[in-house]
């Protein structure tokens, strides 16, 4: 009989719930262009454009200082220009529900701005150790 795992979590953790209000709070009160995707205003050609996008989001001074304050908020050394290419990152260690995390962010910046293409990096190690877990538990890699 094959060993099952069961997953315990709480979705209610202090430090979860402030990762994910940071990062929707990073978008507040910008303005979004409609590059025509979602409404369009012509018909688009097989092959053309990225059909699965997020609006564009008008850079300027207020994701800076959007930024600012977040950073600020979890006593973090607030950045005087933004990254280039405006990529953030969200860091936590292991073992404190990053996984919950990005989830329900992603569910929380769809809801609250539409985004719905995101992109999540994780260490090579995490992946390996994740794969040599399903190796030792007999299960079948995901």
């Amino acid at each position: 009989m094959p060993k099952r795992i069961i997953f315990q979590f709480e979705d209610d953790l202090d430090y979860q719930i402030q990762a994910i209000h940071s990062t929707v709070e990073l978008f507040r009160g910008l303005s979004r262009h409609v590059d025509g995707i979602y409404r369009p205003s012509r018909t688009r050609k097989f092959g053309e454009g990225d059909p699965v996008r997020n609006n564009d989001i008008v850079v300027g001074s207020r994701l800076l200082e959007n930024l600012r304050k977040v950073q600020l908020a979890n006593g973090l050394f607030a950045d005087n220009v933004l990254a280039e290419g405006n990529n953030f990152t969200v860091e936590m260690e292991t073992g404190t529900g990053k996984t919950y995390v990005y989830l329900r962010t992603l569910l929380e910046l769809y809801q609250e701005y539409g985004f719905r293409k995101f992109m999540i990096v994780v260490p090579s190690i995490a992946i390996r150790k994740g794969v040599m877990l399903h190796m030792i538990m007999g299960l079948e890699p995901m």
